[in-house]
């Protein structure tokens, strides 16, 4: 099998990239051969800082003739089959919405395809996954269920408490994924989930996005490629490999792009803000797995992928093709 052939025509779709929030990285994805770029438009934001976000990337994209904010798989489709690079606004995390559930019908109109409930805090919604408590889906959550249903925007239980995601995927009527999550099952951190959430966003025809921060993929800090493998062959032989995609998460304060003074600033901030704690993600620097460092080296894990034995129908399905699905379900075009 000629892996970088395959990697070439494949779909490839990295679905959590906070690391676009610069938007110079934006040639690192290309260069790894990224078709749908996923950027992350907010973290736990007001509804006026996720504008102000959204509106810069309306006007770069306005500018960027190589990007198309699409709303459709045909436009994804469309999108390579131009040689351009499909882009879907990404949400970590539901506080935009404030208290107002119509805000789902706005920021799906200004592009918003995924939205994650919560980030590690409490919100309107239910807990997240750095919470003392793990008490579900609020009656406001319930109603964003059914309205990001209606109107199609993917559900996105990454970051979330266990009790919170599972009472989504109760309640939701289309697939529920986790963006950028892997099994405890493989490595036991409070980011990572459970095999009840894996078999339960299964059922709902979800997929969840083997994830690259090296705190989640093993207690080694410079872990493998194939100790990152392991994540999505774990999630496989669970529940089928139509439920295993990217989501590699990688961002601002990782090695290879930040240097020490300037990711250890940022740790810090994120634990005073209380975004983050000690006890679940330890401070830099973060080295992602050997060989898919950055987003530019993504080819090589194509490769990893064709020598651990994968198909190519089932690489296929893991770089790209299982979020196709997804999202053709979700946004219903």
């Amino acid at each position: 099998m000629d892996a970088e052939a395959l990697h070439k025509n494949a779909l490839v779709m990295d679905a959590a990239a906070p690391l676009l929030r610069d938007r110079r990285y934006i040639d690192h994805y290309i260069a790894g051969g990224v078709d749908v770029l996923v950027p992350t438009v907010c973290t736990n934001d007001t509804a006026s800082q996720a504008l102000a976000t959204i509106a810069g990337w309306h006007a770069h994209l306005s500018r960027d003739d190589r990007l198309v904010l699409v709303s459709s798989v045909a436009e994804i489709q469309a999108a390579k089959d131009a040689g351009k690079t499909a882009v879907i606004l990404h949400a970590q995390g539901a506080d935009l919405l404030e208290n107002k559930v119509d805000f789902v019908d706005a920021f799906k109109a200004l592009g918003v395809g995924i939205m994650q409930f919560t980030y590690n805090e409490k919100n309107r919604l239910g807990d997240g996954a750095g919470e003392r408590t793990d008490a579900g889906l609020s009656i406001f959550g319930v109603k964003v269920v059914g309205r990001c249903n209606d109107v199609g925007i993917v559900i996105d239980g990454s970051h979330t408490g266990s009790r919170t995601t599972l009472d989504a995927m109760e309640h939701s009527s289309k697939p529920v994924v986790f963006s950028h999550a892997n099994p405890k099952g493989v490595h036991d951190t409070a980011r990572n989930i459970t095999d009840e959430q894996i078999k339960s966003c299964a059922a709902t025809g979800g997929v969840i996005g083997a994830v690259g921060y090296p705190a989640f993929v093993s207690a080694d800090p410079r872990p493998t490629i194939d100790q990152f493998i392991d994540h999505i062959a774990y999630v496989a032989d669970l529940v089928g490999i139509e439920h295993v995609s990217l989501g590699i998460d990688y961002f601002l304060g990782q090695a290879g792009i930040a240097d020490d003074e300037r990711a250890i600033k940022e740790y810090e901030g994120r634990i005073a803000e209380g975004r983050w704690r000690r006890e679940d993600y330890p401070p830099p620097p973060y080295y992602y797995p050997e060989g898919i460092e950055t987003p530019d080296k993504l080819a090589n894990l194509t490769a990893a992928l064709v020598r651990r034995g994968f198909t190519e129908t089932d690489i296929r399905a893991v770089l790209g093709g299982n979020w196709m699905r997804v999202l053709d379900v979700c946004w219903g075009k």
